[in-house]
C-alpha cells in the first residue's frame, strides 16, 4: 500500500471519505456522482448538460449508458425530474450530446471522471 493512493486506502485513524451518491432518472442505479452526467434546467427553462456539475438550476442524472439517455427523452422520465418540458432545440441538443460524446466514452469501458 502506498501512500499515494486516493480513497482506496485510509490513514489509521481517519474516517472514510463519503462519495455523494446519484440515481439515474431511466435505469433508476444509484453509482457515484462523478460517474454520471448531469443534466440541468437553468433558470431561463432551458435544459442543458452540466459537465462541471456545478450549474446553477434544477438537476437530474443519467448514466453513461445511450440506452438510458433515449429512453429518459422517450419516456419522458427527464423531463418529470427536472419539472419542466424540454423544447425541441433542447431535445436535439441532448440528443445529439448522447450520439456523439457518450458513444466515444462507453467504447473506452470507463466513463471520464469529473470534478466535484
Amino acid at each position: 500500500m502506498t501512500s499515494g493512493s486516493s480513497n482506496a486506502v485510509l490513514q489509521k485513524g481517519l474516517p472514510a471519505r463519503h462519495v455523494p451518491q446519484r440515481t439515474c432518472v431511466s435505469c433508476r442505479q444509484s453509482t457515484s456522482k462523478r460517474r454520471m452526467v448531469r443534466v440541468v434546467r437553468l433558470v431561463d427553462g432551458s435544459v442543458q448538460v452540466d459537465p462541471t456539475g456545478k450549474k446553477s438550476g434544477r438537476g437530474a442524472y443519467l448514466c453513461w449508458d445511450k440506452k438510458c439517455w433515449d429512453a429518459a427523452l422517450k419516456k419522458r422520465s427527464l423531463e418529470r425530474a427536472l419539472r419542466a418540458p424540454i423544447t425541441p432545440e433542447d431535445r436535439v441538443a441532448l440528443e445529439s450530446y448522447a450520439r456523439e460524446i457518450l458513444q466515444e466514452t462507453i467504447g473506452e469501458g470507463n466513463p471520464p471522471l469529473r470534478e466535484v
